[in-house]
């Protein structure tokens, strides 16, 4: 049975993304896995995946209790089969358990210009994939319900995951209940939301807030495991990202508690609709998924994109 909670593997600091260093991905990714994780996260934009296939190998675990999911770049949509056969060979795998679209948006390949491709015909590609095995299972990523619908409304096949945003601050309510009526599991990307953020105006909780320290307290969890498990009731998978062993170890031992009721509409009353992953820059695509606003730095979205 696989465990409920997810690893990514993207590497970052305070100025956001990095450039993933020998070995950086590989060993934890070996940790993970020894330490019970079943599902790892990956996406040919964070560069990694020919370590994160060498940390699979490394760990010891056979390659088919591994439920690896990779995704389609923004600038890959216009050659979906080639770029996952670009993606396997990093792995050295023959397949992979789920891939994704990573955004509806697309770009230009080699440029920061935005390319309009319809996420429609790129979900075609994805088909493909699954039809020749190279993906058992396809699915999406940032796509609103609006997007869904029209995909849904003109594909042979359904998508079996999306990948949003979500936590404490940033419930998706209206979303978990359209992919459950769809039968469409949810993976929870930025799990923390605004807990480990400094110098910003993100709504609480904080990682010391009051609340979620008493409830550490009342379970004897830590705070983060908290919040993880709350998005887990919550009927979703969280994906934490960390590469410290310690870190990773209690990131999924969170399976011998269960919220109570109370509690977990206490942590349900954090939510303020407030988006910690907001790439603005693309919102004058066709396709950008979220809603528009002005902001006045345009590398706010990297705000929230912290390890833990």
């Amino acid at each position: 049975m696989l465990l409920q909670i997810i690893l990514t593997t993207l590497i970052f600091n305070s100025k956001g993304q990095r450039e993933v260093q020998e070995g950086e991905v590989e060993l934890p990714v070996a940790w993970a896995l020894q330490a019970g994780y079943r599902m790892l996260d990956t996406a040919s934009a964070y560069n990694n995946e020919e370590q994160v296939g060498q940390g699979v190998r490394r760990s010891g675990v056979p390659r088919e209790d591994v439920f690896l999911v990779t995704k389609l770049g923004l600038h890959e949509q216009r050659d979906v089969l080639a770029a996952l056969k670009r993606s396997l060979a990093r792995l050295n795998m023959t397949y992979v358990d789920l891939y994704l679209i990573h955004n509806p948006v697309a770009i230009k390949e080699d440029t920061d210009e935005f390319d309009v491709i319809d996420y429609v015909d790129t979900w075609k590609g994805m088909e493909e994939t699954k039809r020749l095995g190279l993906a058992k299972s396809i699915g999406i990523s940032n796509f609103n319900i609006s997007q869904m619908e029209r995909l849904m409304a003109n594909s042979e096949i359904k998508p079996a995951v999306l990948q949003v945003e979500v936590n404490l601050n940033l419930a998706q309510n209206k979303i978990l209940e359209f992919t459950k009526a769809h039968n469409i599991s949810v993976m929870a990307y930025t799990p923390f939301g605004s807990l480990f953020l400094k110098n910003t105006n993100a709504p609480p909780p904080r990682v010391d807030n009051p609340i979620l320290v008493g409830l550490g307290f009342k379970y004897n969890k830590t705070v983060p495991q908290i919040a993880l498990r709350y998005l887990v009731q919550k009927g979703v998978i969280p994906i934490p990202k960390s590469i410290k062993k310690e870190r990773i170890e209690q990131n999924i031992d969170i399976f011998d508690f269960e919220l109570s009721d109370e509690d977990f509409d206490r942590l349900s009353e954090f939510n303020q609709d407030y988006r910690t992953v907001w790439p603005s820059f693309w919102q004058n695509h066709p396709y950008y998924p979220f809603e528009k606003k002005d902001v006045p730095d345009p590398d706010l979205f990297l705000t929230g994109l912290h390890e833990t």
